[in-house]
């Protein structure tokens, strides 16, 4: 199979595994940033992770206790979405849905 075959059969697989591993570099990023920058800075880049990840952290925010908001929210969103991503290729692995390598590939 070729490289633009496997992407192409398995887009439905590929777009959402991408989107999630975008969110999680970006909530790291703006996590970063926000030691550096403040809160309502002009700078592009952060207003952009942050226009990316504001919707995720209420619903993070929700499930999270009280004491750890704030700043220490956007790490753990991050985890959220990588037990997200983890689920989501399971359940995509199991039901034959992802790439797989070849048996006799070297």
């Amino acid at each position: 199979m070729s490289g633009q075959d496997i992407w192409w059969s398995y887009w439905y697989f590929h777009l959402p595994n991408y989107a999630m591993s975008v969110l999680f570099y970006t909530l790291f990023g703006r996590f970063g940033l926000a030691f550096i920058l403040p809160p309502n800075s002009p700078n592009y880049i952060y207003r952009w992770f942050c226009r990316l990840t504001d919707w995720l952290l209420p619903p993070v925010a929700f499930v999270t206790p009280r004491q750890l908001h704030g700043h220490v929210l956007l790490p753990i969103a991050a985890f959220w979405v990588v037990v997200v991503r983890v689920l989501f290729f399971a359940v995509m692995y199991a039901s034959g849905l992802t790439p797989r390598a070849a048996a006799g590939a070297a």
